[in-house]
């Protein structure tokens, strides 16, 4: 007897086909989201730690150069500070460059040290960090805030992940590690902290530092590579009007723009 081959006979239905379309049109909504979540708003996307200052706001500038003001996070951090003049500064730049601001308070953390930058502590010094590390015998200077650095990058890696970044970006530079004055600016100690971050993030969340190895007068150059705007930035440690010109970070701001043959385009008392 020789077999008989039944043809497969497809019947159509309208209900059952629009089933099918809307099942389909579904799969590709979701694999497009799919696609979005992990492919743009993680692998393409920074924090960064903000202050307001001049290399934060060169960070701020390459993150966006890279990745684009909507995929950009910006992270300013009040710590007890004696002004909020970086703070105001920072919300003007986060304007200027299109990109998405969040603020929190760590101030509580600090209150009981004596770092001279913040409220009700000593008068901050008006003198270069050479002279000031002087007196401090392998210390660090007194305008250190204690373990700040460790402190902001470890708040920051919590909330870089809960908006799907895989970037941390922060501005420390060899300058500020010289002589110890500000050890959470270290090479060493951005190698730790990184692993670390690396780590307990389940490998999703990297550390960027782009100043590690570079001075303040390299950081200005590459900021004027990329247009950034210094006018308006803030970095002086005393809260006047116009920057005071005679504290240690603004002696190291207009050293670092006279290196590159520029005048610094803020005001100065």
């Amino acid at each position: 007897m020789v077999p008989v081959k039944v043809p497969t006979v497809r019947l159509y239905h309208p209900v059952v086909k629009q089933n099918q379309d809307y099942n389909n049109t579904l799969s590709v909504v979701i694999a497009l989201r799919f696609v979005k979540l992990f492919f743009f708003e993680v692998i393409m996307k920074a924090l960064v730690l903000f202050s307001g200052g001049l290399d934060s706001t060169v960070c701020l500038g390459l993150a966006v150069k890279k990745y684009g003001p909507g995929e950009v996070l910006a992270l300013s951090i009040f710590y007890g500070q004696k002004h909020i003049k970086e703070m105001k500064a920072s919300e003007k730049i986060a304007g200027y460059y299109g990109v998405k601001r969040i603020t929190i308070n760590l101030g509580e953390i600090f209150k009981d040290s004596n770092c001279t930058l913040l409220e009700g502590n000593a008068d901050i010094p008006h003198e270069e960090y050479a002279d000031q590390l002087k007196k401090t015998d392998g210390s660090p200077v007194n305008t250190y805030v204690p373990y700040r650095n460790g402190l902001f990058l470890s708040s920051a890696a919590s909330i870089a992940l809960s908006h799907g970044c895989s970037e941390i970006y922060y501005g420390a530079h060899a300058d500020d590690a010289a002589g110890n004055a500000y050890p959470d600016t270290t090479t060493a100690f951005n190698n730790a902290i990184s692993e670390a971050i690396f780590i307990g993030s389940g490998d999703a969340l990297r550390v960027v530092a782009p100043f590690i190895d570079k001075t303040k007068a390299q950081v200005v150059a590459m900021g004027v590579g990329i247009g950034v705007p210094f006018e308006l930035t803030w970095s002086c440690y005393e809260g006047h009007e116009y920057a005071c010109g005679l504290c240690g970070t603004c002696r190291d701001r207009i050293n670092a723009f006279k290196a590159n043959g520029l005048e610094d385009p803020i005001r100065y008392e």
